[in-house]
């Protein structure tokens, strides 16, 4: 079999990226050499190209070795954008789908394009199905369901092309399927030359201590649902949008479907258009949905995970992370939909209501990919602990020398336990108000107790408690779901004024 008519790139295909060509040149001297049958994995982030790069692998492959190649994905969107890009880049290729029950040998196509699924189900009916396959691709290949394809493959060499190189099941991680890992350009680096929207990540005070974490790592759908579907996460939502949002093109990413209804709702009984898409809508439905979306300069459209993979569409301008997620995968999907760049768009807005980048990193921070792969555990472990970190309750201890000014009272009685205080009251159906009471009459008795009654010397003692009251009113606003820097300026205000009016009410002016 003589490939000689795909020697040249079509003139109408569309023109490499030098990043581009520096890749496909790496992996083809990898694939051509291959002494050892060693399976490769390649990252590339969102938005970098990696279909466009394996198809054109694809055709120079089949050009200088004669063999077939296999490419799998999951998803159907991936597997017509796939075929697009074979198409555009003049590879005869042929789409298996579950309505193949055979192939004839002697077709002319040299590519074959297959769901996971429905090859894995042929291959267990007859595991000569599909044969003569010298290289298999595997896009999104941190995806698990693709390993009980892989032993009938055996003496083919299989790519795995992923823009996160951490297999979505921790305990078969990605390096047990393939031995070597190539890292295309960085995010920030593809910012910097031009082919990435920059971004900027907005967040969001929220308490997330009521999340459960499941089996497979992450945060409960049940827990997620029930923390957004608050009120308090609600009017943070719209109020997030109509300050940094308002009038973009914009994607919001829920956890669940009924969620996504929930925020459907929502805006739509505050005045905005929006429209909701999830796995259940038909192909027409999503169809015009899209469409819908691609047209309207300022459209709302909210769904779960649907657009995370295969789907492109570049004018998007803002991204909202209305959940929290422990996936760094998941992170990256979500906020690639909006780093397309186009002439008239270099930039887009994150709105994070999940504390993502605190937990994970700003989108553009660097992340040693070729040390993930080699040691994922190592990785998840680090994230643990910065979790950890973000989740603990900080710790204050009143300074020697301001202490030293309070020499009648100790140590521990400083003490208040504002957490503990305001989820008794939660218990109790209280007002958390009644938190603060305590706290100020607490700090009522601590300046009573070492001013003797002398008003002057008590309004010198009160500014050095600042940190400590300050210290107290984060504890306490950190319990609550719905803050603003303005509401702690605000409690801030109040409490000083309100523990000064105490204080002269208990005190008296010594001569």
């Amino acid at each position: 079999m003589t490939q000689s008519f795909l020697s040249q790139r079509p003139q109408e295909a569309k023109k490499l990226y030098p990043y581009q060509e520096e890749a496909i040149k790496k992996i083809l001297a990898v694939l051509l050499e291959r002494g050892d049958n060693s399976n490769i994995l390649f990252q590339l982030p969102t938005g970098g190209g990696k279909t466009v790069i394996f198809s054109e692998i694809v055709r120079r492959f089949i050009h200088k070795t004669n063999q077939k190649v296999l490419i799998l994905t999951h998803r159907i969107e991936l597997l017509r954008q796939t075929l697009r890009a074979l198409n555009e880049t003049g590879v005869p290729s042929r789409l298996v789908t579950s309505e193949v029950k055979e192939l004839d040998k002697n077709e002319e196509n040299v590519c074959y394009l297959a769901m996971v699924e429905t090859l894995s189900n042929r291959l267990q009916e007859d595991h000569k199905f599909i044969g003569d396959i010298d290289l298999v691709i595997v896009d999104e290949a941190h995806y698990n369901s693709f390993k009980k394809i892989f032993k009938y493959f055996e003496k083919a060499t299989i790519l795995g092309v992923t823009a996160t190189p951490l297999s979505s099941n921790l305990n078969l991680p990605l390096n047990r399927f393939y031995q070597k890992v190539i890292v295309g350009q960085s995010i920030s680096s593809l910012i910097e030359l031009g082919y990435l929207s920059d971004a900027t990540t907005l967040t969001y005070d929220v308490d997330l201590k009521s999340l459960k974490i499941g089996f497979d790592g992450d945060y409960t759908t049940s827990s997620l649902d029930q923390f957004y579907s608050n009120y308090d996460m609600q009017d943070k939502l719209l109020a997030a949008y109509a300050e940094k949002s308002k009038g973009l093109k914009t994607l919001i990413f829920n956890s669940s479907i009924a969620t996504s209804k929930i925020v459907k709702d929502l805006f739509t009984k505050a005045g905005y258009e929006i429209k909701h898409l999830d796995s259940t809508n038909n192909k027409v439905e999503r169809k015009a949905t899209l469409e819908w979306f691609r047209k309207k300069p300022d459209a709302i459209l909210t769904s779960v995970g649907i657009l995370t993979t295969g789907f492109d569409e570049p004018t998007v301008e803002s991204i909202i992370l209305n959940r929290a997620t422990r996936s760094l995968t998941l992170y990256h999907q979500m906020i690639g939909r909006g780093s397309r760049r186009l002439p008239n768009k270099s930039h887009f807005n994150i709105i994070d209501l999940g504390d993502n980048a605190r937990r994970l990193g700003l989108w553009q921070e660097y992340i040693d990919w070729a040390e993930i792969f080699v040691n994922p555990w190592k990785y998840i472990e680090y994230l643990n602990h910065k979790e950890q970190e973000m989740n603990a309750v900080p710790l204050y201890r009143i300074p020697d020398e301001v202490k030293d000014q309070f020499p009648n009272t100790d140590y521990e009685d400083f003490e208040f336990n504002v957490i503990e205080r305001y989820e008794d009251c939660i218990t109790k159906g209280q007002s958390t108000t009644g938190v603060i009471d305590e706290c100020m009459e607490h700090h009522l008795k601590i300046i009573l107790d070492n001013a003797n009654d002398d008003l002057f010397r008590a309004i010198e003692l009160l500014p050095l408690l600042d940190d400590e009251i300050n210290f107290r009113l984060q504890l306490y606003t950190s319990c609550m779901s719905k803050t603003t820097p303005n509401y702690f300026a605000w409690l801030y205000e109040d409490y000083i004024k309100k523990l000064k009016s105490k204080i002269r009410v208990n005190t008296k002016i010594i001569e």
